[in-house]
């Protein structure tokens, strides 16, 4: 073998079976093959592998647990399930399995730095049955369960193929300290496989044979990181496929943020419009009128008759000006009402004083909406007011405000006539004018006025949209 080293990279001749062999390696390739062996050297001594070693240790008895505890009431439940009391137990089983997957992926976020979405909450109405019927057909917590089954069976596979690495390591490196008349140390699985019966066991006591076996520790020790991080990789697709939310969920997701994103930007914009018509033109138009006015004291000094035309002018320059200033404020308090400046619940308040009928108000909200939502719940409050002074024939309304998890509830009740409907088809209604910007927000809006009354228009709006 003859090798030669230049500045193009190492060249090494070889004689295999009488014939010569070359075997020429470039610098970037010498330069990729000393990256790959220092990264080979440091991986035992870097904190990943550690992590990785930690995350599948903790993960062994919590998976364990895990498929017991699912396999215990999947089990029972089929054996109880001609009675209602095995449906009572499949469905604990789904929600205890849901769980253990969130269990799961918080270790998974502490410990391997791995970035998992939550899938989406369970939800279910009020009544035993619904919350039965929602937990049997909980895609979640099934998908949990299948992950506890997959995963036990690969956590199984790396007890022998991965564990069995760094286990043999540690006992290979502390046989001379350990060893108690033993020709070999306390290996398993795959090294014990793998290797012939007497690679470990040379028949000898001595300090050669210990020096063997560490230098087999040391060997193991830099080699055993790879089958660990091959065992966390497939882990980490296996979360993601079944612990995380579907491909489905999380595209609606994405869409849902940048719609919120959207809505609140365009909530911002209007504010901000609405302040520069406050503070800007609608300053101006105030200005105007006040020159206009003091313009026609002043003529009052002059002959009527020579100034008419003049006065004329004035007036319905003036009558003009206070009319603009009166559209701006209408239009400025459409864009965005001030009274939204101190929370949704004073605004409310000032709706229900300001009303022609007698309006009692209910408020009850620990967190504040997005500053969208409470423009919508405004409007929403302010048009259903309206319309119970003009066409309700009411003598009283009743406005409810309250939070219920995520979602804000509003209920605009009055003892008018009844009749209101909802036109389908129509933008023309003030009903469904509501119900579209509701929708907007995957919001709803029922009404429900029967011929004589009571009418009750219930919307519910999302707290952050």
């Amino acid at each position: 073998m003859e090798t030669k080293v230049g500045s193009g990279g190492v060249r090494v001749q070889l004689r295999v079976g009488g014939k010569d062999r070359v075997l020429a390696l470039s610098d970037q390739q010498m330069a990729a093959i000393r990256r790959s062996a220092l990264s080979f050297a440091r991986e035992p001594f870097t904190r990943r592998t550690y992590s990785e070693l930690a995350y599948f240790v903790l993960g062994c008895p919590l998976v364990a647990f895990g498929i017991a505890f699912s396999l215990l009431f999947l089990g029972a439940g089929a054996a109880l399930a001609v009675t209602f009391v095995g449906v009572i137990v499949i469905a604990l089983g789904t929600r205890g399995a849901r769980w253990f997957g969130s269990l799961q992926r918080s270790l998974a976020r502490h410990l391997l730095a791995e970035d998992i979405e939550d899938p989406d909450p369970f939800v279910a109405r009020r009544g035993l049955f619904a919350w039965l019927q929602a937990a049997i057909r909980d895609k979640v917590g099934w998908k949990a369960i299948g992950y506890l089954a997959a995963k036990t069976l690969w956590t199984l596979f790396n007890v022998w193929f991965a564990i069995s690495l760094w286990w043999d390591a540690v006992a290979c490196l502390g046989y001379p300290l350990f060893e108690r008349g033993d020709t070999q140390p306390a290996i398993y699985g795959v090294t014990s496989n793998v290797f012939h019966p007497g690679f470990f066991s040379v028949g000898s006591h001595g300090v050669i044979h210990g020096a063997f076996i560490m230098a087999t520790g040391v060997a193991l020790f830099f080699f055993a990181p790879w089958p660990m991080r091959l065992a966390v990789y497939v882990d980490r697709r296996l979360i993601h496929w079944l612990l995380g939310p579907d491909a489905v969920a999380a595209r609606m997701r994405n869409l849902e943020a940048a719609r919120a994103s959207t809505l609140d930007a365009s909530a911002a914009l209007l504010r901000r419009i609405e302040r520069d018509l406050h503070d800007g033109t609608q300053a101006q138009l105030v200005a105007l009128a006040m020159r206009l006015g003091e313009a026609k004291e002043r003529l009052e000094a002059y002959p009527a008759a020579e100034l008419a035309p003049v006065r004329q002018l004035l007036d319905e320059a003036h009558r003009g000006a206070k009319e603009a200033i009166v559209e701006l404020r209408d239009l400025a308090r459409g864009i965005h009402p001030p009274a939204l400046d101190v929370g949704l619940e004073g605004a409310l308040s000032t709706l229900a004083a300001r009303s022609t009928l007698p309006t009692e108000l209910a408020v009850s909200i620990t967190d504040r909406p997005t500053p969208a939502i409470e423009s919508i719940a405004y409007f929403c409050v302010a048009e259903l007011l309206a319309n119970v002074a003009q066409h309700a024939q009411a003598r009283r309304a009743t406005v409810t405000c309250t939070q219920t998890g995520t979602w804000l509830r509003l209920v605009v009740r009055d003892d008018g006539c009844g009749g209101a409907v909802i036109r389908t088809g129509s933008r023309s209604s003030g009903l469904s004018g509501l119900a579209e910007r509701v929708r907007a927000v995957d919001g709803r809006l029922d009404v429900t006025s029967p011929p004589g009354g009571p009418t009750v228009v219930t919307v519910d709006l999302p707290l952050h949209a």
